[in-house]
């Protein structure tokens, strides 16, 4: 099924230009027909079509249902952004795929990029959001300093993933404990710094290794939020 976003659809009864283009013209929809629309906050709106109009097409609402995420606990990826942002984008898209609630781009000492254009990342999550059929966007964070994004973070639990072989590393699979919040930091290509990651198990994260791969940074985010999700599952079959 396709799905439309509208976040003031409840109010407004009215699609946004791109999605009434697509609706219109490119589906062909008519005046009567039904379609799904989802607002980014978990509600799922069931209408009819009233007005096919390429710009602003109007809906009215049948019905509505809330859909919670179905990983039962808040999930927040903290990572820092590859230099090319085409991998970036790739992993925004999966990462949404999955399930996740908040993405936060690090700045670190070795960050190979120092700024991002959220805008664009905002508009692939919504994308991945309708294609998966979730009804929850993510929150997407501006460039975040690791040291003012450990102070602020409330997770109930916090892990730092990186590659320094001499600080003692626990498996992530055996610390995660599943109906709980969670965090996980990823450093950059060239690793977290010897201060970052002393600092952030000062602040309580717990450092963890994702298994004996040496991973890319992209790579290593997937594998943490997919080891989350299937632990989660294995928990709730």
């Amino acid at each position: 099924m396709i799905q439309f976003f509208a976040p003031d659809i409840a109010t407004t009864l009215t699609l946004p230009e791109s999605d009434s283009a697509h609706c219109v013209r490119v589906l062909r929809m008519k005046e009567g027909d039904e379609l799904q629309v989802v607002d980014g906050k978990g509600n799922v709106y069931h209408c009819r079509l009233t007005l096919a109009h390429q710009k602003h097409a109007q809906v009215e609402l049948l019905s509505s249902e809330s859909i919670p995420p179905y990983w039962h606990a808040p999930i927040t990826v903290a990572v820092a952004p590859t230099k090319n942002m085409d991998r970036m984008e790739w992993l925004v898209e999966k990462l949404v795929e999955m399930g996740v609630d908040r993405i936060v781009p690090l700045s670190c000492r070795y960050s190979e990029r120092k700024e991002i254009k959220t805008e664009r990342l905002l508009k692939i999550a919504v994308s991945a959001m309708k294609q998966s059929l979730k009804a929850t966007i993510p929150v997407i964070s501006e460039m975040t300093p690791i040291a003012e994004f450990i102070a602020s973070d409330t997770s109930e639990q916090k892990f730092v993933a990186y590659c320094a072989p001499e600080i003692p590393r626990r498996k992530l699979v055996s610390l995660y404990r599943p109906g709980l919040s969670a965090t996980i930091l990823i450093g950059p290509e060239g690793d977290f710094s010897s201060k970052e990651i002393s600092d952030t198990i000062a602040a309580g994260y717990q450092p963890v290794t994702l298994g004996d791969a040496r991973l890319r940074t992209e790579t290593a985010a997937m594998v943490a939020c997919s080891m989350f999700h299937t632990i989660n599952q294995l928990q709730n079959e």
